[in-house]
């Protein structure tokens, strides 16, 4: 994998390689997630923040993986930037290239810069975020920290809106606290179903909106990541059904679950 960078130029590097990118032609195409009639987060907002936190200290990895999978519905084929606190590899382990695969990643869809603290973290969001030619950006952080401020939150909700781009901010470690971001997730891992011959199954999740800004219903969704359509979808039935997705909005009716056994 490219574009590995890491401090103390972890923010000049980003720079450098943003500039490159914009130089040869890269601009925004019309704000919008692409979904399909199954994908249970049509409408999300785009252009804002959105906070994402690990159910678990053990779910760090599902997060990250969650968040990528949100970065690259909202990035619609343009580079993704993601952002990884040092301390969150560690704790979660790094990108593993065959797993960024799996997800339909390739090396040019990704600029990963790697940062010691959350300050160098958050400045990197409010530079990728400036770009035209960023489709959207992932920042992942391990821990409570000062820096994570509803001031902060705000700088990173304001530069999002102003540049147009979708930033999803992958917390570990840490509970939830009061911020600037249109939506708040809780996730977790989930068992997935083997596809045929006993193959692994698709990478699976069970995730939960918290809040939403400005009110309305919050929800749980049973929910797994189509490779080949960059989407989320809701798994194969077994012995029951889905219970039915809320229509033009990105959650199910309060307290219900995506998944039930008959």
């Amino acid at each position: 994998m490219r574009n590995i960078y890491s401090q103390p130029d972890a923010l000049a590097a980003l720079k450098t390689r943003l500039e490159a990118l914009d130089r040869a032609g890269g601009r925004r195409v019309g704000a919008g997630v692409r979904a399909g009639s199954d994908d249970a987060f049509a409408p999300l907002a785009t252009g804002v923040l959105h906070d994402l936190y690990a159910a678990t200290p053990a779910d760090a990895v599902t997060v990250n993986a969650f968040g990528l999978g949100m970065a690259l519905r909202a990035a619609a084929g343009r580079p993704i930037v993601w952002g990884l606190h040092e301390m969150m590899a560690q704790e979660a382990g790094g990108p593993h290239g065959p797993g960024l695969h799996e997800m339909g990643l390739s090396p040019c869809d990704l600029l990963l810069v790697r940062t010691r603290d959350v300050q160098t973290l958050l400045a990197v969001g409010e530079e990728a975020l400036r770009s035209p030619a960023v489709g959207a950006v992932l920042l992942s952080a391990w821990g409570e920290a000062r820096a994570f401020s509803l001031t902060a939150s705000r700088r990173l909700a304001l530069a999002a809106e102003t540049g147009g781009t979708t930033l999803f901010l992958a917390r570990a470690g840490a509970l939830p606290c009061p911020s600037a971001a249109e939506t708040r997730w809780s996730v977790a891992s989930w068992a997935s179903e083997p596809l045929e011959g006993g193959a692994p199954g698709r990478p699976s999740f069970s995730a939960t909106l918290l809040r939403r800004r400005g009110g309305g219903a919050t929800g749980t969704w049973i929910m797994e990541w189509d490779r080949e359509q960059r989407t989320f979808r809701p798994p194969a039935p077994l012995s029951g059904g889905l219970v039915p997705l809320a229509a033009q909005r990105p959650a199910a009716a309060a307290g219900a679950v995506g998944r039930h056994a008959a």
